[in-house]
């Protein structure tokens, strides 16, 4: 695992847009009550082999090799170990399972670990098993209905770690026929190459590679196309770059993020785009076993694992294994906690998405007294079915008070226990009262919704001079392409009521501050801002001035009570991002922004 060496490259994939119909109301009639939001999934053009991905919610990451403690320095004493050891590829299916794992990741032909590769190969260059290590795994996957990707290094430079030289150039050499350095970018990429095609051709129920950057010599000769044509069933995740021929760009673990969990506010590629956190599970130490039995935070990866989810985020946890295959101690007991802790509570982390984004929902994050937490919303009941999860409870009290985002709340149960929950709705704000069961990691509570959202004007009732602001299509967006201060005009088409703003703004960069970390904001979303309003266009007032925070999700702006425009602008001074980010500096992308003209109201 490397740093990210390329500036992302952004893909938006082809998906299907949210349909809204085109509606004025007759002068004198109400406006209409706002549909939810077509669940917005894959295209019928996404291939196939992506559905594994777009379904899973967690995978398994493995960091195992020859140099896993105590090192090996050649491939027969390691695979003698490993096999003495009693190495058994069922044990960690079973593992997985714990974790409701969709896939395992296996990172043996990795730069730190000794370039070694566990299934017998008849291409020389670094040292190969005569044991099929790889497809022992593959089958024991398949049976229990779990996925195995390969991942694959680009980087040859840790080539004499432990001073040991790793890579047989001679060897390569002569088999290829001409010189090769496989210690350079250009030998060692030659060679991953040859190991790409040997392995997809050897094992047809592998399910993809998992790839550390890009190697510029795959990219000269077209590896990617090659895959995709030779083998399409195979799915391609990249590690801190969104290369766009990929299905999935994976997201290496930050720190310094508050609350320490939320490992989504460091996230910067934009849903729909297949994504993937991967992080450790142990505290401390290498993503590979070194000889310690490292501390699990149960709280912190829990919450991880809950984050993620209500980020339509995907967690590939890292477990530590040792040369037999099993964890130590404490990751062992983390994964038996997992395994009775999830079921209870499954339905509300998988066949959902996160909520609060294109797929509608209430609003995550910050909440009342401290509280925090995410929304996640059934794939198959979008409109009328939300789990609301809060990670930290509030300091005081027995409650917890979210906006709405005008869905009309007709029942809230606490998920494990069944329990029906008082609640009242106002003022565009849901208060789930009497909570005294908290859970210690996750407090989940099935929210039941009307199916029409209330007090929101539909798409397509809001023009804009930007269309994408309001055409109820996520996967389109307005650029400021660098200009501050940005205006963005909304027409009601009438004088109308209006109470406020619901700002999307483009996930494609991260929340959190890391100034803390010598690093300054990379936030690109909206600071300092003012709304006016006006009836007429001519005439205008401004109604409101303030700071947005900068957060994911949804953001509200609240307008004076009694207000009623036809016309409405938003204009953004500043945004958070600094100077020294080039990459973030006053660019500003918002996906769409709603006009709410009342709230729900009602209680239980």
């Amino acid at each position: 695992m490397r740093p990210r060496r390329h500036a992302a490259r952004l893909l938006w994939p082809a998906v299907l847009a949210l349909l809204c119909g085109l509606f004025t109301a007759p002068a004198g009639q109400a406006a209409p009550a706002a549909p939810p939001p077509a669940p917005l999934t894959a295209s019928a053009a996404e291939p196939p082999r992506r559905t594994m991905l777009r379904n899973a919610t967690a995978g398994l990451f493995l960091h195992w090799g020859m140099f896993t403690a105590p090192a090996h320095y050649d491939c027969a004493s390691w695979e003698h170990a490993v096999t003495d050891g009693g190495w058994d590829p069922d044990y960690w299916v079973d593992e997985a399972r714990k974790i409701r794992a969709s896939y395992i990741v296996l990172a043996t032909f990795h730069s730190r670990l000794g370039y070694a590769r566990p299934w017998p190969s008849a291409i020389p260059g670094s040292c190969s098993t005569k044991r099929d290590i790889l497809g022992e795994l593959v089958d024991a996957a398949a049976a229990k209905g779990l996925k195995v990707i390969l991942y694959m290094t680009d980087d040859p430079k840790w080539h004499d770690e432990k001073g040991v030289e790793s890579l047989d150039s001679a060897a390569y050499s002569a088999y290829k026929g001409h010189d090769a350095d496989l210690t350079t970018r250009a030998g060692f990429g030659e060679f991953s190459y040859d190991n790409f095609f040997e392995v997809m051709r050897n094992y047809p129920k592998l399910a993809g590679f998992w790839i550390d950057n890009d190697n510029e010599y795959w990219e000269q000769h077209g590896l990617y196309e090659q895959i995709r044509r030779l083998r399409p069933d195979m799915t391609l995740s990249n590690n801190n770059e969104d290369t766009p021929i990929m299905d999935m760009v994976s997201h290496e673990q930050k720190t310094g993020m508050t609350p320490p969990y939320d490992q989504p506010s460091a996230i910067w590629t934009p849903l729909p785009r297949l994504t993937e956190s991967c992080y450790k599970v142990p505290d401390t130490g290498s993503w590979w076993y070194d000889g310690q039995d490292r501390p699990v935070s149960t709280g912190l990866n829990v919450d991880r694992y809950i984050a993620n989810a209500g980020n339509s985020v995907r967690s590939l946890m890292d477990f530590t294994a040792m040369a037999d295959g099993r964890f130590p101690a404490q990751q062992e007991k983390f994964l038996d906690l997992m395994k009775d802790y999830l079921p209870p509570i499954w339905e509300s982390l998988h066949g959902v998405q996160g909520g609060g984004f294109l797929y509608g929902g209430m609003q995550p994050g910050s909440w009342n007294d401290g509280a925090y937490g995410y929304l996640t919303v059934s794939r198959d009941h979008p409109d009328t079915t939300q789990y609301l999860h809060v990670t930290t409870r509030p300091a005081t009290g027995d409650q917890v008070r979210i906006r709405d985002n005008g869905y009309r709340v007709q029942g809230v149960t606490d998920l494990r226990t069944g329990e029906r929950l008082h609640f009242d709705q106002r003022d565009g704000t849901l208060t789930v009262r009497g909570i005294t069961d908290w859970d210690p990691y996750d407090t989940v509570f099935k929210v039941r919704t009307a199916p029409d959202r209330e007090g929101i004007y539909p798409a397509g009732t809001v023009r804009a001079g930007e269309p994408a602001l309001t055409d109820g299509d996520f996967t389109t967006y307005t650029d400021n392409k660098g200009v501050l201060p940005a205006r963005y005009t909304l027409d009601l088409g009438r004088v109308r009521p209006v109470d406020s703003l619901g700002v999307h703004q483009r996930e494609w960069s991260p929340t959190y501050n890391r100034e803390t970390f010598g690093r300054k904001e990379d936030s690109a979303r909206i600071k300092d801002y003012t709304v006016s309003v006006s009836e007429d266009g001519g005439t205008w007032r401004e109604v409101r001035a303030g700071v947005l925070e900068s957060a994911r999700g949804i953001r509200f702006i609240d307008l004076p009570d009694g207000l009623r425009a036809r016309y409405l602008t938003l204009d953004v001074a500043t945004t958070w991002s600094a100077e020294t980010v080039p990459a973030y500096y006053r660019q500003l992308r918002i996906d769409e922004i709603q006009v709410g003209h009342g709230h729900p109201a009602g209680h239980g």
